[in-house]
């Protein structure tokens, strides 16, 4: 019980700087999430085993990255560095932002105009936030099953429409900020 509220505690403080991370390594939400996940369980029960680490955040998020790179290397879909210690590669140069800011790219990319302002604002919500779909369901004072479809067909359209993973250029600011600032609201 002692550790799964330490991993919940870690959770709610570093989750979405290491959930935004993962997305941008793994190009893809479900299998960062799965990742997470799956390093979540992994600490519960290396830290029964081994103990809580000095640096329980820092812990889960390069067993997660890893988990991604084995993920991506088994399935063969990109090319990833040998060796599992080297850094992960930097933000692409044509950064039109200049901002290497992940969670600020997490929050531009679920509000792009492609999506509904609900859908933007929901996997926001759960992305970034952390909350869960009942808490996003009752937030809107909406079925939970309507809330969890609109947050996996958000996740589908930016995957199948190829929505970059990036702030974009100042002159498209314009196009996600009122979209950007309902959402921080």
């Amino acid at each position: 019980m002692f550790l799964t509220r330490i991993v919940e505690e870690v959770a709610r403080n570093d989750g979405a700087r290491v959930l935004a991370g993962l997305i941008r390594l793994a190009g893809d939400f479900d299998t960062a999430e799965d990742a997470m996940q799956e390093a979540y369980a992994r600490a519960l029960v290396v830290w029964h085993r081994d103990g809580i680490p000095a640096t329980p955040g820092a812990w889960l998020n390069t067993v997660a990255r890893r988990i991604v790179v084995d993920r991506l290397r088994r399935n063969r879909t990109t090319d990833l560095p040998d060796d599992l210690e080297a850094p992960l590669p930097e933000p692409e140069p044509e950064n039109p932002s200049g901002i290497d800011d992940d969670r600020l790219r997490l929050l531009f990319t679920c509000c792009h105009p492609a999506l509904s302002p609900q859908a933007c604002c929901g996997l926001a919500l759960r992305t970034l936030g952390g909350l869960t779909t009942r808490e996003i369901a009752r937030a809107f004072v909406e079925p939970e099953p309507t809330t969890a479809q609109r947050i996996v067909r958000a996740k589908k359209k930016i995957r199948e429409a190829n929505i970059p993973y990036e702030i974009p250029a100042h002159e498209k600011l314009s196009e996600r900020i009122d979209t950007v600032l309902s959402v921080l609201y």
